[in-house]
This record gives structure tokens, C-alpha cells and sequence, in this order.
């Protein structure tokens, strides 16, 4: 047993389960509204699978688009492969969740960003997922990144 808790190890891990539940539900339901999806994963990952004109093109990373025409989703735990449309070209790639690095659906700001690996050591990462309270119980400002909202713990507690 490890003397620390991989906490980058299990938020990767959930991550994914969520892309399995929303990819799932999108491969019966469809994608509702205004909902479109950006797909970046790791073309060299031994078990993607795509068409070799699409490897040679994209030799390490590629993004894909779900969005007006897709088909044939299939999800299962540990993949999906849709078929996408390639210049009037229809083709079926497979795509493992652990070569996945971003999912971005713009429609409603939403994105991940898979850092690493699930094998990596989360432990010593600036990209680790954290949060850091300082003694007043809030998001330490000089932690935050980019134009992230800081939230006051206060507001959820009970008084």
C-alpha cells in the first residue's frame, strides 16, 4: 500500500467515467441542443485506430468534431468508436478514453483536460487537480489560473 493518496490518479479515473456516461447517453439519446464536442487524443496511443492517410496526416495528436453528422457511436469502458465524415469520406476511428487529452463541448463552456497519464505520479505536478484554502477558508487568489471565479467557502456553510 502507497503512504499517499494518488488524488491526480482518481480524478483522471472519474473524469473518464463521466465521458463514458455522456458519450454513452449521447450514442442512444443523440446530442441535444446546441451541444458539439471536441475530441483531442493521442494518435501514437498503441490502441487508437484510425485510417493510416489519417495517421500520416496527424502523426501524433488529432482532433475530432461531434457535432451535425456522426455515426455508429459505440461506447464501452475502456473506448468508443464513432464514424466521421472526412471530406465526403466517411470513416470509423476507436479511440481509447486513456489516450484522450482534451473533451471540450463549446456550447456550453465545458472542457477536460487529461494531464499525463493514469500510470503517472500526480503527486509532485503542477497540472495535479488542487485546490489550496488559506486561513480565511477560501480559494487562495494566488493560486488561481486564468480568469478562474473564486467562491467563498462561506457561502455554503450552515450558520
Amino acid at each position: 500500500m502507497s503512504d499517499t493518496i494518488n488524488y491526480g490518479q482518481m480524478m483522471h479515473r472519474a473524469m473518464r467515467g463521466l465521458l463514458v456516461e455522456l458519450l454513452t447517453e449521447v450514442a442512444v439519446t443523440g446530442l441535444p441542443g446546441e451541444h458539439h464536442f471536441f475530441i483531442t487524443f493521442d494518435t501514437t496511443h498503441p490502441d487508437v485506430e484510425i485510417a493510416d492517410w489519417l495517421r500520416e496526416r496527424f502523426p501524433e495528436e488529432m482532433t475530432i468534431v461531434m457535432q451535425h453528422w456522426f455515426d455508429d457511436l459505440i461506447v464501452t469502458d475502456e473506448k468508443f468508436s464513432v464514424t466521421l465524415n472526412f471530406g465526403n469520406q466517411p470513416e470509423t476511428l476507436v479511440v481509447p478514453f486513456e489516450a484522450i487529452h482534451t473533451f471540450v463541448d463549446p456550447s456550453v463552456e465545458f472542457g477536460l483536460r487529461f494531464e499525463g497519464t493514469e500510470e503517472d505520479d500526480f503527486e509532485d505536478s503542477p497540472e495535479s487537480p488542487m485546490i489550496e484554502l488559506d486561513d480565511e477558508d477560501h480559494v487562495d487568489t494566488d493560486q488561481r489560473k486564468g480568469d478562474a471565479e473564486v467562491v467563498s467557502l462561506d457561502s455554503f456553510r450552515k450558520h
